[in-house]
């Protein structure tokens, strides 16, 4: 089977592989995907595959891929990678683009910075979804802990096209163990889809410290989709204004909910090597390598 080209990239230290599906009729499989990530120099948290359009007026379908083979609606940090490869391959710098969770658009700026329009938030319990009726989804029944002394509790929840819990504490978000919450709370029942979890706090109306746990890849450096669901749900819980700055692990997103109710992501991307694989199976080579990598 024929190879493919691919860009290692990184959005905040958010682990990227961009793959050039265009003129292909073929997907990169799950099995393709989890041997991708069993490699140390290819492991990532989401593939952005790069596949012809399907739909009038957009650039490209793209497909993107969990490390774990699940397929994920939106990532903000991987469109922003998107978006650099394709303004360095044509010259562009504006590009429309279809994915699971709808039309997105994305903007190379003069100083590099990269915008990503996340489309509009929806907050019905339906629509995140979520398993039973809450009428109210600024805080939910949820609870990691004693009944009597949580450790965390009442999330925010929204969709950014993928489901997201929010939850909001007063002290340094490294003093929880997400690492060992975080598979609880994804997998809770509440979720019918899973859930990709954070943990928030406000330090001023217009600054947000967040970690998350990505459902389908783990704990990540940055979850773009996250900080936009942070940004949102501290609005509407008016811990915050429309637009702050949301400090990840990574480094900072610029996050900014507009009055027509989309929501504006901002940050860099970066390049750190190219190569081609088979999407089938995950083999790999390294752009002037002589031999293949192949996970294990």
């Amino acid at each position: 089977m024929s190879t493919a080209p691919f860009l290692k990239m990184n959005g905040l230290g958010n682990e990227i592989i961009v793959a050039d599906m265009r003129g292909r009729a073929d997907r990169v499989t799950p099995a393709a995907a989890v041997a991708l990530n069993a490699d140390p120099a290819t492991r990532y948290d989401q593939i952005m595959a790069i596949h012809d359009p399907r739909t009038p007026g957009t650039a490209h379908y793209i497909e993107i891929i969990n490390s774990d083979g699940s397929l994920a609606q939106a990532c903000g940090n991987g469109m922003r990678c998107v978006v650099q490869a394709l303004s360095a391959e044509t010259g562009e710098k504006h590009f429309v683009f279809e994915t699971l969770a709808g039309i997105l658009t994305g903007d190379e700026h003069p100083d590099g910075s990269i915008t990503v329009d996340m489309g509009k938030p929806r907050f019905g319990w339906e629509e995140i979804p979520l398993a039973e009726e809450f009428y109210d989804t600024t805080g939910i029944e949820l609870q990691i802990g004693p009944i009597d002394a949580p450790i965390l509790h009442t999330p925010s929840v929204a969709s950014m096209g993928n489901p997201h819990a929010t939850f909001w504490v007063e002290d340094d978000v490294g003093n929880y163990a997400l690492d060992r919450f975080g598979p609880l709370l994804e997998n809770h029942p509440i979720f019918p889809e899973r859930a990709n979890i954070s943990i928030a706090q406000v330090v001023a109306p217009d600054h947000i410290i967040l970690r998350t746990w990505e459902r389908g890849a783990g704990l990540t450096r940055a979850c773009g989709t996250a900080a936009c669901a942070a940004l949102v749900n501290g609005a509407r819980t008016h811990r915050t204004g429309r637009k702050a700055t949301v400090t990840l692990p990574g480094g900072d997103l610029v996050i900014e909910w507009r009055a027509d109710d989309h929501v504006l992501l901002t940050g860099p991307a970066e390049f750190e090597f190219s190569g081609s694989f088979e999407p089938f199976t995950g083999t790999w080579l390294r752009d002037q390598d002589s031999t293949a990598q192949v996970s294990a």
